[in-house]
């Protein structure tokens, strides 16, 4: 991936784009995944952000979902999960760019209690025969069949 080849590339300064880390949540048997709704973006999406500086990126995925869900009991797989490049529209404060999302799978105890920070409207642990009803962003549908291959 050329865009390692930046120092810079754990900035958000960086442009046209930059590395951000986001974890898949799931319940222990697998049924539901934790969504939160952005607040920016206004739809629903899988928990994460910005690097940072940091180039841990699976560091940058928990400190993110905890961040957003206040879920501290996080159990991440290592592994990358799935990668999305995706545009960020302009705002006033920054032009147009991309994120190069690197994600992990993540357990995650749907008992523990859930908090709506002030990036999101709602955080909400989605059943995954529910989750089109949620959002038809390929990218989370595309996580849901990698977990699920059978449905």
């Amino acid at each position: 991936m050329a865009l390692l080849n930046h120092k810079d590339c754990f900035q958000r300064t960086h442009l046209p784009g930059h590395i951000t880390g986001s974890a898949w949540m799931v319940n222990g048997d697998r049924t539901k995944t934790l969504l939160v709704h952005h607040a920016k973006l206004n739809k629903w999406v899988q928990p994460g952000g910005h690097a940072d500086g940091d180039e841990n990126i699976l560091n940058v995925a928990l400190r993110e979902a905890e961040e957003e869900t206040g879920l501290k009991n996080l159990k991440p797989f290592t592994t990358i999960f799935d990668v999305d490049i995706h545009k960020i529209p302009a705002r006033k404060d920054f032009p147009e760019h991309f994120h190069y999302d690197i994600r992990f799978l993540t357990e995650a105890d749907e008992t523990e209690k859930i908090i709506v920070s002030d990036e999101s409207h709602d955080v909400k642990w989605v059943s995954m025969n529910e989750l089109e009803n949620f959002t038809m962003e390929r990218s989370v549908l595309r996580m849901k069949d990698k977990l699920l291959p059978d449905g």
